[in-house]
């Protein structure tokens, strides 16, 4: 485990002190604060103390949550392994004293904390939802929200961390990673195409949307949060494997 810390410390160092993490978290900001402006406008003209309707909305509620995931994601992961080939430094972890279990490990442990990091600033929001609202605000659904936003996080950096694994450049590692989150974007909705109940519950299934839907109304469904680990326990599984099969080559 100490191996898988180090690596893990290293890699978000190196991310932090790069330009590319502040471009990305400015980014993040100005665009979720501009959704978070756009939707608290159209609650305010519908009825007051709208608060929780405008979270809903917020976290899952509308397209323009999706598609950001969609690109930050691949970004967030591209560099991971990638990185590590193209600039030949994979050649001193290969022959550093440590596995290739703890490598994919800590790196993969390091995507998750960026993933964290990008969504401490919406707690913000929360904030002052509840001071301006006159309902009460639903904290259990928060929590519920903020689970379902850690479990496809989870999903979604260890897709990255595969395609990042199977790829000697990080455009192409983002690149494939889009394509596999995008796959699961639409296969949530292929569900609303369809009229045979039994497909459109395997499509609901697999996607994205109704998932955080259910979480953001504070309804934890165990199906998903299985999915999403399970997918998520193959692709690291997945990962360590291509790690090994380079090693021998």
């Amino acid at each position: 485990m100490r191996a898988v810390w180090t690596i893990a410390k290293r890699e978000v160092f190196s991310f932090f002190v790069s330009p590319v993490a502040y471009v990305v978290m400015t980014v993040w900001l100005l665009y979720f604060g501009m959704v978070f402006s756009l939707l608290a406008a159209v609650m305010s003209q519908q009825s007051p103390g709208a608060g929780s309707n405008l979270l809903t909305a917020f976290f899952g509620g509308t397209t323009l949550f999706y598609l950001p995931l969609l690109i930050f994601a691949p970004v967030l992961t591209m560099r991971l392994l990638a990185e590590e080939k193209s600039s030949g430094t994979i050649e001193a972890l290969m022959t550093a004293p440590i596995n290739d279990v703890s490598l994919v490990l800590g790196k993969y442990l390091a995507a998750v904390v960026f993933w964290i990091t990008l969504w401490l600033p919406t707690l913000f929001y929360i904030w002052i939802v509840s001071g301006l609202s006159e309902d009460s605000i639903d904290f259990g659904a928060i929590g519920a929200t903020y689970l379902g936003l850690f479990s496809i996080g989870v999903l979604y950096m260890a897709i990255g961390l595969l395609m990042s694994a199977v790829s000697r450049n990080q455009i192409v590692a983002a690149m494939l990673t889009f394509l596999a989150l995008g796959g699961l974007f639409v296969l949530g909705l292929a569900g609303y195409a369809t009229t045979d109940d039994e497909k459109k519950a395997i499509f609901e299934y697999l996607g994205m949307w109704t998932q955080m839907a259910a979480f953001s109304k504070g309804i934890v469904d165990t199906r998903y949060l299985v999915f999403d680990l399970s997918v998520a326990a193959l692709c690291v599984v997945m990962s360590v494997r291509v790690m090994q099969a380079q090693r021998w080559q």
